[in-house]
């Protein structure tokens, strides 16, 4: 067994998070012509930084500056198990549509999938670690035959999807993107998170009105955005945000017509609603320039609730990704509407229900790298007490680790 890599004091570590998180970051939207002046602990840092925003395909190919010999090993190397992962991707999404469509029964390709289809990102550059299919509830249970038909079992049902994975599996690499990593198939019957207590669900807006067997596409433009702002809001509320997510709104808000964004705001009641959207569309106005119209902006502003408003337009991507290593007291506090509701978040956080605590044990026995993070794992006693001693998020810590051992290793 590998020797956990030799860490500094968290105090470096996080610094050098917050250092190389922004400096890349910026490099995606605009690179600049020099090389950052970083030690070798930061240059191994950075690289845990890449996997964790996933932006290793982007860097990979914008970048005007070579770095070290390792940086740039690992950048080409990720880029490469991003290329051969499309194609499976690929394969395995036109293997799915024949096998519904031989069973009659439609669905349709969320987020990566869909945004691969419609080309926003070029092959290699966005990475994905499971094909998400939405399904009627009434088709659930015939979803196993086509889904058999391709090569995969159930490893596990939860409230919000059904897992599968492929039943001949390879051992999955726990840092950074690997082309032999599982590719997992998600089954939804809904679309929706939980912000923080509230169930914000939007699956009514997603399919077509009359769907064909097999795969469809999202009623909408206005529709995948919606939904992307959705996993982006999910994301942020438990501080685990990618910078990829960033880019996707960005992505497509860039393609967004006037009617687009009519129907994505709403009006009178159906505006209100919208509440939640305005902190993904602050971040990607912020990190990249001319994505969001000023106008748009300004009016899903006015919906938002103050104390959101005012976080989210003061938070870097660091505050609000995995990179940051503090762990949060009541994480998405902020996204409370009411006092009921912030009291809820912290009941559920010393008082997991049995349903949530299940959940997660199901999710950590299926990925290695979430073995690293047992939140729900321990007693309420040490559950306080890392709250208390703001113990360092074990999850970003092993990626760090792990960034330096696979440097070492080399």
């Amino acid at each position: 067994m590998t020797r956990p890599a030799e860490l500094p004091p968290v105090r470096v570590i996080a610094a050098a998070l917050r250092t190389t998180t922004e400096r890349l970051v910026r490099e995606v939207v605009k690179p600049r012509d020099t090389s950052p002046d970083w030690n070798d602990f930061e240059w191994a840092v950075a690289r845990a930084v890449c996997a964790m925003q996933g932006i290793s395909g982007l860097l990979a190919t914008r970048l005007r500056w070579p770095g070290p010999p390792a940086f740039r090993r690992f950048l080409e190397d990720q880029h490469a198990h991003l290329l051969a992962r499309d194609t499976k991707i690929g394969q395995l999404l036109q293997k799915l549509d024949v096998a519904f469509r031989k069973e009659g029964i439609p669905f349709v390709a969320l987020k990566g999938s869909a945004m691969r289809a419609l080309r926003f990102h070029q092959a290699g550059e966005r990475p994905q670690s499971d094909i998400d299919l939405l399904v009627d509830p009434e088709s659930l249970a015939a979803c196993r035959k086509p889904i058999d038909d391709v090569g995969y079992e159930l490893l596990f049902s939860i409230r919000r999807h059904d897992v599968y994975t492929p039943r001949i599996r390879t051992e999955p690499s726990t840092f950074a993107e690997h082309v032999d990593n599982p590719l997992k198939i998600e089954l939804h019957t809904a679309v929706s998170e939980v912000l923080p207590v509230e169930q914000v669900d939007i699956t009514a807006s997603i399919p077509t009105p009359h769907q064909a067997p097999g795969a469809n596409g999202y009623a909408s433009l206005a529709s995948l955005l919606r939904h992307v702002c959705l996993h982006s809001a999910g994301n942020m509320r438990a501080n685990s945000l990618r910078f990829i997510q960033v880019c996707d709104v960005a992505q497509i808000a860039c393609r967004m017509t006037s009617a687009d964004w009519r129907e994505l705001c709403g009006e009178g009641d159906a505006r209100a609603q919208t509440w939640w959207l305005y902190p993904s569309f602050a971040l990607a106005a912020r990190y990249v320039p001319g994505s969001v119209p000023a106008q748009v902006l300004a009016e899903l502003r006015r919906v938002c609730p103050r104390r959101l408003r005012e976080r989210y337009e003061k938070v870097s991507i660091y505050d609000v990704s995995l990179c940051n290593l503090r762990t949060a007291t009541l994480p998405g506090r902020e996204w409370s509407r009411t006092l009921a509701d912030t009291l809820r978040v912290a009941r559920g956080r010393l008082v997991p229900d049995r349903v949530t605590r299940d959940e997660f044990l199901a999710a950590t026995q299926s990925e290695p790298r979430r073995n690293h993070a047992r939140g729900y794992g321990v007693s309420r006693a040490m559950r306080i007490a890392r709250w208390l001693f703001a113990r360092p998020r074990e999850l970003t810590i092993a990626s760090v680790s792990a960034a330096i051992r696979t440097e070492v290793a080399s």
